[in-house]
């Protein structure tokens, strides 16, 4: 009998780098966890300092591989939590190779500590879920809604991908039927174009999405003609979009005090890397910027006191014509569906955030002594400081100081 030989085992597969900036992340969440292992902190801590991302399978596979590298004997347990439970093959794959890894560092790992893997279901006769996710929301009130599912939901196509606009409706919508490997391709073109931000949502919810924008678009224009053909299967499957829950049920309770929050929390917010398309652009904040520079050249004597009275008066004065009253409560239904997405990626300080920014924009009649909704003033204070930054680079010559008592100066 001839000798039999053992395939070699193939090489595991390298993970494609993560972004700079998402490595960056990566890293600091591991020093602090480093550092809460050698301080000896309880699993409860530990949990909450690691992110996994459901809807960023690179991601988790990264962290899971970056988490075998610490030989600390809470690791195991910690991994078991954050990932036993996931019904992702990779990810579940990639735990176990982490324990092992793990294990032959010395490591302790107790052998009940994944549940067992229970035998396959028969195939059900149910057709499987649709998976969604949506994007941000841009400064325009344009999202991506994006769904996957097998083809007898969504009308012979693998992917359903729609670009929608709270203005217009639908502005792209195209049905699609790719493989898995081209899926991934498709996800990885996406991130390439910096649309790589995207939360998992109940299908209901994406659906009410299409809907809303259905409302909106014009009879004739092609994007209402593809989405059609798809709607009254994608009811059947997924139930009535306004049987779908709103967003005040699936966002957390807003406290009474919520809406007069400390006034870092809006200029936190307006800062954010999500929310630079909702600052106001230099064509529109270049009239104001030359009254704040005429305001500084002003023969008139002023105090530093009443110069800063005026300069906030300007911001307010600009806050409100380049965000106008009828439009305020389409900006405050913007930031809700941002709440949302804050929620799904379990930010709570920007949840309760953009939750009491968006209540003032909602509210019928604000306050006169209220002022100016906080959030926007801070629009408004970035594209100035934007503006002014960028003016200098053009003509550094011309320049010989800044504004010299800005309001948004710390």
């Amino acid at each position: 009998m001839k000798d039999r030989h053992k395939k070699p085992r193939r090489p595991e597969a390298a993970l494609a780098p993560l972004a700079p900036e998402r490595a960056s992340a990566m890293q600091e969440q591991l020093a602090r966890l480093q550092a809460a292992l050698d301080a000896g902190a309880e699993p409860e801590l530990l949990r909450e300092l690691v992110s996994p991302e459901p809807a960023d399978p690179a991601w988790d596979l990264h962290l899971l591989k970056e988490l075998a590298k610490i030989p600390h004997a809470a690791v195991p347990p910690l991994l078991a939590a954050l990932f036993g439970q996931s019904p992702d093959k990779e990810r579940r794959k990639a735990l176990k190779r982490a324990l092992h890894v793990l294990k032959t560092r010395g490591v302790p790992v107790l052998t009940d500590l994944l549940p067992r893997e229970e035998p396959k279901p028969p195939p059900s006769s149910e057709a499987p879920a649709v998976a969604a996710r949506i994007s941000p929301v841009l400064g325009n009130g344009e999202c991506f809604v994006i769904m996957e599912g097998p083809r007898e939901i969504l009308g012979g196509g693998s992917i359903l991908i729609s670009r929608v606009s709270d203005i217009q409706g639908f502005r792209e919508c195209s049905l699609f039927s790719l493989s898995k490997r081209r899926r991934e391709e498709f996800w990885r073109e996406f991130a390439s174009e910096r649309i790589d931000e995207f939360v998992p949502v109940p299908p209901a919810y994406a659906l009410r999405l299409l809907e809303e924008a259905l409302a909106l678009t014009p009879d004739g224009e092609p994007q209402r003609d593809e989405y059609l053909p798809l709607r009254e299967n994608l009811w059947r499957h997924l139930g009535r979009p306004d049987e779908a829950p709103s967003l005040s049920d699936l966002l957390p309770p807003l406290d009474p005090t919520e809406p007069h929050r400390a006034p870092e929390d809006p200029h936190n917010l307006a800062r954010k890397d999500l929310f630079l398309s909702w600052v106001p652009g230099l064509e529109e904040i270049k009239p104001w910027l030359e009254k704040f520079e005429a305001l500084q050249n002003s023969p008139l004597v002023l105090t530093e006191q009443q110069q800063h009275m005026r300069q906030e008066m300007l911001v307010d004065e600009a806050a409100a014509a380049l965000f106008p009253p009828a439009d305020r409560p389409r900006w405050g239904r913007r930031l809700l569906k941002m709440a949302y997405f804050f929620h799904l990626k379990g930010k709570p300080e920007e949840v309760r955030a953009a939750q009491a920014a968006a209540h003032s924009l909602l509210s019928e009649e604000p306050s006169p002594l209220a002022g100016e909704n906080p959030f926007l003033r801070e629009l408004v204070i970035y594209a100035l400081l934007m503006a002014e930054k960028y003016l200098k680079q053009e003509k550094p010559q011309a320049e010989t100081s800044s504004l010299i008592f800005p309001p948004w100066t710390p």
